[in-house]
C-alpha cells in the first residue's frame, strides 16, 4: 500500500482496520489546511509587496481559524489529530505571517532590531499556543475559566498586531520605531496571564426573535469589511485593545465570588479539630508495632 492509512482520531497508523472514516472527521481538518494555505499565501503576498492583499489573506485565516473548532465540535469530529494540526497551523498563520509582514512592511529599516521584533513575537506566539494546549487539559479550573483565555489568543494578537499597518494604509506616517515597540508589548501579552475574555459562548444559541437581526448584522459587518476594510480593521483592534481592561475586572469579579462562596461553605460547616492530646491507652492492653509509629509521618 503507497499511503500507510491513519486514524484521525489519534494520529496513530491503522492495521487491519477497513472501516471508511467519517466526512464529519475530515472537514474540520480541511478547513484548517485551507486556513494554513491562506497564511502561507499571505507570506508571499508580502514579499511582492502586495500588503493589502496580505492581510485579507491573513483575516481570512483567521475567520477559518473561528470556524474549524466550532465545525468540529458542531459536528463531534474532535480528534487529538486535528488538535494538533490547528495548533501547528496558528503558530505558522498567527505568529510567523505577521512578523514577516510587518518586517518587510518597515520593520526592516530598523534593521535586526526590527528583526529582533518580529522573532520575539513568533517565539512568543507559539509559547502561548503550547501553553493553551496544556492548560486545557487542566482538570482543577473552575467551569467560569472557559470564559477566559490566559493572555491575548492567537488570531486576535495576529490581527491587532498589524494595526501599524492599517493605520498607515489610512494615511498616517509610517514610524516603524513605534511599530517595533507595539509588536514587543503585544508578544508579551501573548505570553502574559492576563484574562481575556474568550467569547467561545457566543454564536451556540440564537434566540428565535433575534435570527433576522443577527443575519442583518453578520451582512453589514461584512459589507463594512470588505467596503471599508482599514477602518474596520483599525477599530476593531483599538476595541479589542480597550476591552482588556474590562476582561481583567470581570475575571476579578468571578474569583471575588468564589471566594465569597468558599468562606460561607466554610463558615456553616466548619471543620472538626482533632483532641490535642489524646487519652493514652487502657492499663493492661498489650502494645503493638502500631502504637510504636510517630505521630506524624512524613
Amino acid at each position: 500500500m503507497v499511503f500507510t492509512p491513519v486514524d484521525p482520531q489519534d494520529g496513530e497508523p491503522r492495521r487491519r482496520r477497513f472501516r471508511g472514516i467519517p466526512i464529519r472527521l475530515l472537514l474540520p481538518n480541511m478547513i484548517t489546511l485551507l486556513s494554513l494555505c491562506a497564511g502561507l499565501t499571505a507570506i508571499r503576498l508580502a514579499l511582492e509587496g502586495r500588503i493589502e492583499w496580505a492581510l485579507g489573506a491573513i483575516v481570512f485565516a483567521a475567520v477559518l481559524d473561528g470556524v474549524d473548532g466550532r465545525v468540529a465540535r458542531l459536528l463531534k469530529g474532535q480528534s487529538r489529530f486535528g488538535a494538533e494540526l490547528d495548533s501547528l497551523a496558528d503558530f505558522v498563520n498567527f505568529g510567523v505571517v505577521p512578523g514577516l509582514i510587518l518586517y518587510f512592511w518597515g520593520l526592516n529599516e530598523l534593521g535586526a532590531i526590527g528583526w529582533i521584533a518580529a522573532l520575539v513575537f513568533a517565539i512568543c506566539m507559539s509559547l502561548r499556543l503550547a501553553r493553551f494546549n496544556v492548560m486545557a487539559d487542566d482538570p482543577n479550573r473552575p467551569a467560569w475559566a472557559s470564559n477566559f483565555f490566559t493572555g491575548v489568543p492567537a488570531p486576535a494578537g495576529a490581527i491587532i498586531v498589524l494595526l501599524p499597518i492599517y493605520v498607515s494604509l489610512l494615511g498616517m506616517p509610517r514610524v516603524p520605531a513605534l511599530a517595533c515597540i507595539y509588536t514587543l508589548v503585544l508578544a508579551f501579552l501573548l505570553v502574559s496571564t492576563l484574562p481575556v475574555w474568550s467569547g467561545k459562548k457566543l454564536g451556540t444559541r440564537v434566540a428565535p426573535n433575534m435570527v433576522l437581526p443577527v443575519f442583518v448584522v453578520v451582512v453589514l459587518f461584512v459589507a463594512l469589511l470588505v467596503s471599508y476594510p482599514w477602518h474596520v480593521l483599525t477599530a476593531g483592534s483599538l476595541l479589542f485593545i480597550a476591552s482588556l481592561p474590562l476582561g481583567w475586572w470581570s475575571y476579578r469579579q468571578y474569583m471575588r465570588r468564589d471566594a465569597e462562596a468558599a468562606a460561607a461553605a466554610k463558615a456553616a460547616h466548619p471543620a472538626v479539630r482533632p483532641q490535642a492530646n489524646p487519652s493514652p491507652l487502657p492499663s493492661g492492653l498489650p502494645k503493638t508495632e502500631e502504637d510504636d509509629r510517630p505521630s506524624r509521618l512524613n
